[in-house]
């Protein structure tokens, strides 16, 4: 079966962040505007600088069988909890080829890390020197490497029709979504179960970060140190978790009776060709992503209503995020909802863009934007280019075709533009 230009759409969703262990607590959390950061009580958080982060609200191992979970590195967890819930969400009783409403053959699997099984790395590096060779688990391959929450979620599902994992830093969990889309668009699948997972908060990646002035030092006020927009914003927080959601075809929904959150319009992708870590200040390649966006997609820019800002807490990413919006898009961003949910989740890298495709969705499905927390002073430039949701949540417009962005973009350059529609 082949097709050049399919509809796609959400069926299912799931997710587990430092806000609830799936998608419904996590929703609640957003639009109570409520943060998920905390001060890190391990030991080796002790001689840090950095000494908060966001970890998940509900420990894995609560709904992952121990000895199954023992086999898994902490990302891929994330990536079962998360993708289980969306494939129940979206009305499947049993994997493909056990339920007869999804062929084995026509079942994609794409799950992106940023980091990978970085924890597993670190800690069995940790066992060879203090134990020896012997004690390695043998696990440790299959754990580490960076496809594993992919496999993992292939192999429960019983997708066929490929297992991938795109690697894009930040916008990692966004391209895996984007991907999806084209598998459907493209006739290769009729199901895609897709989204992001992280799991990093290890001393290393929290030294690493620290050290290259990237994340909040405000260790005193844990909750109100995630503050994109604001003009003491000084780093991002890091987060923990994965959001998942359910691509199929309109056709293939329609066939079995699913229930629809949203139509997946597209994606547009570019690069800054800039800088590894710094993004182009002036926005140019967020813009061109954004172009690209409405260059290969059907979308009028006078439907969309709200947008999922990258908007990372950083000095400089989250203005250029927003002079792209208006480059772009001119007036017509006067009309955009922009909220920052990292304000409340913390960033949690390659998994950053499947949560907040579950929160631009539901943004839609309820109509109401989740707010940005913790903006005691609008800088001045982002009060120039954009309206910010602050302090309590927006609704959205009740009637009419509405559309919504999700942006994610990663060190390296890495943009890519989402866009969801209310079918």
């Amino acid at each position: 079966m082949s097709s050049t230009n399919r509809t796609v759409v959400v069926t299912g969703i799931g997710a587990t962040t430092p806000l609830g262990g799936d998608a419904a607590s996590t929703w609640e959390g957003l639009i109570a505007g409520r943060s998920g950061v905390k001060p890190l009580e391990q030991d080796w958080a002790a001689d840090q600088a950095v000494r908060i982060a966001a970890p998940v609200a509900v420990e894995p191992t609560e709904v992952i069988p121990r000895p199954q979970a023992r086999r898994l590195d902490r990302s891929a967890q994330f990536a079962l909890v998360a993708a289980k819930e969306a494939w129940a969400d979206a009305g499947f009783e049993a994997k493909a080829g056990e339920d007869p409403a999804i062929d084995p053959d026509r079942l994609g699997a794409v799950i992106a890390s940023g980091i990978g099984g970085v924890t597993t790395l670190l800690d069995q590096y940790d066992v060879l020197k203090e134990k020896g060779v012997r004690r390695v688990s043998p696990h440790t391959v299959p754990m580490l490497m960076p496809n594993s929450p992919s496999a993992n979620v292939g192999l429960a599902v019983g997708a066929r029709a490929g297992v991938h994992t795109p690697v894009s830093a930040c916008a990692s969990g966004a391209e895996a979504i984007g991907y999806a889309i084209e598998m459907i668009r493209t006739g290769r699948a009729d199901v895609v179960v897709a989204g992001g997972t992280e799991a990093a908060i290890h001393p290393l990646p929290i030294a690493a970060f620290g050290n290259m002035m990237a994340m909040s030092k405000n260790n005193d006020d844990p909750q109100g140190a995630s503050r994109p927009y604001d003009t003491a914003r000084d780093g991002f927080v890091l987060g923990e978790g994965a959001g998942v959601v359910v691509l199929e075809s309109a056709e293939h929904a329609a066939k079995r009776g699913a229930r629809v959150y949203a139509e997946a319009v597209g994606q547009g992708i570019s690069a800054d060709a800039h800088d590894i870590v710094q993004p182009e200040p002036e926005g140019r390649g967020i813009s061109h992503a954004l172009q690209n966006l409405l260059d290969r997609n059907d979308l009028d820019p006078a439907e969309i209503v709200h947008v999922n800002a990258h908007a990372t807490s950083t000095p400089a990413g989250d203005i250029a995020e927003l002079k792209a919006l208006r480059k772009v898009f001119g007036d017509d961003a006067d009309h955009f909802a922009v909220s920052a949910t990292k304000s409340m989740t913390g960033h949690l890298l390659g998994g950053a863009g499947g949560v907040e495709t579950v929160a631009t969705v539901l943004a839609l499905y309820h109509r109401v934007a989740p707010p940005t927390i913790n903006v005691e002073n609008l800088d001045p430039e982002a009060e120039a280019n954009a309206d910010v949701v602050r302090g309590e949540a927006r609704k959205l417009p009740v009637e009419g075709r509405i559309a919504a962005l999700n942006d994610s973009f990663g060190f390296g350059g890495h943009n890519v533009v989402l866009a969801f529609r209310t079918v």
